[in-house]
């Protein structure tokens, strides 16, 4: 039986926009924005990479050989692809209306030297969460080199399930996703001396693969354990719920003492999205009562992807052609994103669903006459 956990969609969602408030923060002057919070708010990055492994797990692990593998690679391609296309293209594009516009404008980082053709490149074919000579930053699309280190996931996800697959070791998967969590974290580790995990244009492909396979263990967990722990009485997860959200808040807050230790995220990550999918809880409960956040679920990959150009443009608009000070983005931060909601909504329906893997009409049929 098919199901969708609504309550970690939401969260999606809310994590996605609190992203949002994190890349918002250099250009305000308020403490709204400019707090703790927020500023360590990057970090939520890794629920995304757990809450993927979590999600392709529940569907993927049957995959046997080497067509079933490309067929996934396909619809995962369709799935990020396109949006992604589409917002380095727009990125593009304002690098030229930059310069077109730089004599009437005042244009801060007018030679962005991140957004160079290298790095077009390295963001064309999503290789942008990898070391590369000359590559010093995050370019173009910001957001985007955890869209690169999500396909570096998907990669050794995909061939790692049919290796032990051919080779008789499903009763062993498990064993295999933790020696990937062990490499991974293991490689970050030689990289910063420590537990270090929140790398991006570098070695955020390692970031990615680490939260990726602790999602997949934490939904296997789930499934072998989800008959015994449903009878538990609500009172018992809505106390979780609220534990495991508020140990996140704390910790987040104190982003400045514990991103040496960045694992400790991956694990907080892993208890929150194990506990939220039973949704038995008083918060879950709340969250699924709120038409509004399940949009914002519905639409929290647009609103990660588009919101970065949206926050540029509604800064050269308000900042340097309106002139309103930064101290504005008190009030301001509400109507940048109700923008990029609306935008992200636009994108969600026409680019996103417009361009999702599609099985050909006869695989259709095909399917039908299974069920």
């Amino acid at each position: 039986m098919r199901h969708r956990f609504e309550v970690l969609d939401i969260f999606r969602g809310l994590f996605a926009s609190i992203v949002f408030l994190f890349h918002l923060g250099p250009f305000a002057k308020t403490p709204i924005l400019n707090n703790r919070f927020i500023e360590n708010s990057d970090m939520f990055v890794d629920f995304f990479f757990v809450l993927s492994g979590f999600v392709i797990a529940y569907s993927y692990q049957s995959l046997a050989d080497r067509d079933q593998f490309k067929l996934f690679l396909k619809k995962r391609i369709y799935r990020i692809y396109p949006l992604h296309f589409v917002m380095l293209l727009a990125f593009v594009g304002m690098e030229v209306a930059k310069n077109v516009l730089s004599p009437y404008v005042h244009v801060n980082n007018l030679m962005n030297s991140a957004n160079n053709t290298e790095t077009l490149f390295t963001s064309l074919f999503l290789i942008n969460s990898t070391p590369v000579p000359g590559v010093n930053d995050v370019s173009w699309n910001i957001p985007s080199w955890s869209i690169s280190a999500e396909m570096m996931a998907y990669l050794v996800f995909g061939s790692l399930v049919v290796f032990i697959h051919r080779s008789g070791q499903i009763r062993f998967r498990n064993v295999w996703y933790g020696i990937m969590i062990i490499l991974s974290l293991t490689g970050l580790s030689l990289v910063s001396g420590n537990l270090q995990i929140n790398y991006s244009f570098n070695y955020g492909f390692l970031r990615g693969i680490l939260g990726f396979f602790t999602g997949v263990l934490c939904f296997n967990l789930f499934t072998n354990t989800q008959l015994q722990v449903r009878e538990w009485p609500s009172a018992v997860f809505s106390a979780l719920e609220i534990i495991s959200l508020t140990l996140i808040v704390l910790c987040i807050c104190q982003g400045h003492v514990l991103k040496p230790w960045g694992a400790i995220f991956e694990v907080l990550f892993f208890v929150c999205i194990y506990t939220f999918s039973f949704e038995k809880g008083v918060v879950s409960k709340a969250l699924k009562s709120v038409k509004l956040l399940h949009k914002m679920g519905q639409y929290s990959y647009s609103i990660y992807m588009t919101h970065a150009l949206l926050i540029s443009l509604f800064n050269v608009l308000f900042i340097r052609i309106l002139h309103f000070p930064p101290e504005a983005y008190s009030y301001l931060f509400v109507l940048n994103f109700i923008l990029i909601y609306f935008v992200s909504a636009w994108t969600y329906k026409h680019i996103e669903m417009r361009f999702q893997y599609k099985s050909p009409p006869k695989l259709r049929q095909q399917e039908a006459a299974r069920k």
